[in-house]
C-alpha cells in the first residue's frame, strides 16, 4: 500500500494548523516537514519550535526531513519536540550509522536521504540500520520542482538491494511527484510519496491525496 505524506514546506505558513488539519482529513497518511538550514541547501524553513506548535494540532505521524549541515545536533531536539521519523542525509552524516543510533536512542524512527545525484554506496553498509529510505527526485531545497526521471532506476536497485538482503524498508520519493510521475515511482519500488505543490496546490486536496493513494 502507498503512503502519501504532503510535504507542508507548499503549505500557508499564515494558517499552518488549518493546513495541516485539511490534509488529515483529506486522508494523508503523514506530514512532511522539510526542515532546511541555509546551509546544507539555499533555503531556510522549520526549526523544532515550529514542530512542537503543531504537534498540538494533529495525530498524525510527523516525518522529519533534516537538509542540514551537522544533522546530530538537531536530532534530540526535533525528537522532543514531536517528531516521528528523522531523516538525515547521508551527504551530511560524517558519521551516518551512529546519527541512525542516535536517532533510535529517542525512540523514534530513523530514515536516509540521497540527493539525486548521489551514489547508493553511501547507504548499502546501512541497509538493516534504517527504517526508511529517501530517494530526493528533484535537488532539495526548494518544492515546486520538475522531477528528475533518472533517479527510476536508482529506485529499482534499491529495492533489489533491500530484497536480496531480506529487508521490506520503505523507499519514499519526494520531489515532482503528481499523478503521473506517482505511477512511475511505485512501479520501481516507492513506497512513500511525498507531494507539496501537489497536494496543496489543488482545488480538492482529498481528491489529490485519494489519487496519490490510488497508485499500485
Amino acid at each position: 500500500m502507498i503512503k502519501v505524506a504532503p510535504s507542508i514546506l507548499s503549505a500557508d505558513f499564515s494558517c499552518l494548523g488549518e493546513e495541516i488539519r485539511k490534509i488529515e482529513a483529506g486522508g494523508a497518511d503523514w506530514v512532511h516537514i522539510d526542515v532546511m538550514d541555509g546551509n546544507f541547501v539555499p533555503n531556510l524553513t522549520f526549526g523544532a519550535p515550529v514542530v512542537a506548535k503543531i504537534r498540538k494540532v494533529t495525530k498524525l505521524f510527523f516525518d522529519c526531513h533534516l537538509m542540514v549541515e551537522h544533522p546530530e545536533t538537531y536530532i534530540e531536539a526535533f525528537a522532543k519536540a514531536g517528531a516521528d521519523q528523522i531523516v538525515v542525509h547521508a551527504e551530511a552524516a560524517k558519521h551516518l550509522h551512529r546519527c541512525l543510533q542516535q536517532i533510535h536512542a529517542q525512540g523514534v524512527k530513523a530514515g536516509v536521504a540521497l540527493n539525486p545525484a548521489s551514489s547508493l554506496s553511501l547507504v548499502e553498509e546501512v541497509l538493516p540500520d534504517a527504517d526508511l529510505f529517501l530517494l530526493m527526485t528533484v535537488n532539495p531545497g526548494f518544492g515546486g520542482q520538475k522531477f528528475i526521471p533518472t533517479v527510476l532506476p536508482k529506485i529499482s536497485r534499491l529495492r533489489r538491494m533491500l530484497q536480496y538482503a531480506g529487508l521490506t524498508t520503505d523507499i519514499q520519493v519526494d520531489g515532482g511527484i503528481n499523478a503521473e510521475t506517482a505511477e512511475l515511482v511505485a512501479g520501481a519500488g516507492a513506497t512513500v510519496l511525498v507531494a507539496g505543490s501537489y497536494v496543496y496546490g489543488a482545488d480538492d486536496a482529498a481528491a489529490a491525496i485519494a489519487s496519490l493513494k490510488a497508485v499500485r
